[in-house]
């Protein structure tokens, strides 16, 4: 009897280090799995097929909607993006930590399907220093500042509304980091999802 797979979901506003964390978590964790998104948008920089997203084309997107292939999918920004079911189906079949990198509306939807999965907003300390993070990148002109600024306030609202089960501050990239390894720590002990020798009378 193998342990109970932890479904980790971490949602962020643009520009908090969300990406960094997660690969971290997953680097820490021997066994853990990353969630890869599918996604019909041409890829941006350095990105690379099958690291950052699947970069598929929308008749392929569709295809898969209609093959159930997606545990979740949404239309953002004029692209189609989703997340591969097979994810949680590895993750159960191995008892695993699956880790997903998803915005909140992606988040909910999981949740609705998945009650067990656990919900992590990772947050800037301020809107401000979002705003200074954002403009230090200097990839982004003023108006997509703006916009992202914008995406960021509606986001955190979404994730409040939600109820989120953790708040994780990234003031500093070691404290989110070991406050996210907390939550996996203690999610792991939760009581059920380990396997208990028979003579210990439980449950």
């Amino acid at each position: 009897m193998s342990n109970k797979p932890l479904l980790l979901i971490l949602s962020a506003p643009s520009g908090t280090g969300k990406t960094t964390l997660a690969r971290r978590l997953v680097t820490a964790n021997p066994g853990a799995i990353f969630s890869v998104s599918y996604t019909t948008r041409a890829p941006r920089g350095d990105e690379k097929d099958g690291v950052d997203y699947h970069f598929v084309s929308e008749t392929d997107f569709q295809r898969a909607i209609r093959e159930g292939a997606f545990v979740e999918w949404a239309h953002v920004h004029g692209h189609h993006y989703g997340t591969p079911r097979t994810v949680i189906e590895e993750a159960d079949k191995r008892g695993a930590l699956a880790i997903f990198d998803i915005d909140v509306q992606g988040g909910q939807m999981i949740k609705k399907a998945h009650p067990e999965a656990v919900r992590a907003l990772i947050l800037p300390p301020s809107l401000a220093e979002l705003e200074r993070r954002l403009r230090a990148r200097s990839t982004d002109d003023d108006a997509t500042v703006r916009r992202r600024l914008h995406a960021a306030r509606i986001e955190i609202r979404l994730a409040g509304a939600a109820g989120y089960e953790y708040w994780v501050v990234n003031d500093d990239l070691e404290n989110a980091y070991s406050d996210l390894a907390a939550i996996v720590r203690a999610e792991l002990c939760r009581a059920g999802r380990r396997p208990l020798s028979p003579d210990l009378g439980m449950p």
